[in-house]
């Protein structure tokens, strides 16, 4: 064995025999069938993985349409994390508030954490209270308020993400 090299069998075994001994470099993770490994963590450091995940540490606070103005947190999503394919977002709602009709060209999935978020739609309304979610599929015609003492504070997901274009507001 070089100096360096720190092997140990991979049967779980504290002897093994040498047919049944497969080793492992503490250092270098090279694997070896026989004990004369050679290790070569001296000259090729062993490459740390990296995770795909990506923490977002906070929102970006973006300008919301209706009145009086509600907050609006994005997490994930065309302007925070650069992301298309879908947006992540916590809205916080006062009492009255009330934006425009839109028709938009993404599905809404919400989640309403506080509160009661009011939805009216062509021929129907719907009141979402807290602890409830609501599904709105592209294309349907919808109008999102809240008349509700305390307002609301929900999460809402757009897939694609949300983009002005895409939400295709009533026109004032």
């Amino acid at each position: 064995m070089k100096k360096g090299c720190s092997l140990m069998c991979l049967n779980g075994k504290s002897e093994c025999s040498p047919e049944d001994a497969k080793f492992v470099c503490k250092k270098c993770g090279a694997f070896s069938e026989k004990a004369k490994h050679l290790c070569k963590a001296e000259k090729v450091k062993k490459k740390k993985k990296e995770c795909g995940a990506r923490l977002i540490e906070q929102p970006t606070v973006l300008e919301a349409a209706g009145t009086p103005p509600k907050m609006i947190e994005e997490f994930v999503g065309r302007v925070n994390s650069k992301n298309k394919e879908v947006s992540i977002a916590r809205m916080k709602s006062p009492q009255g508030w009330c934006e425009p009709g839109q028709t938009p060209k993404f599905d809404e999935y919400t989640v309403v954490l506080r509160g009661t978020l009011h939805l009216g739609f062509n021929d129907s309304e719907m009141e979402v209270q807290a602890g409830q979610a609501v599904i709105v599929p592209k294309g349907e015609w919808v109008q999102y308020s809240t008349p509700n003492k305390g307002g609301a504070e929900y999460i809402a997901v757009c897939l694609p993400a949300f983009s002005p274009k895409l939400v295709k507001r009533d026109k004032d």
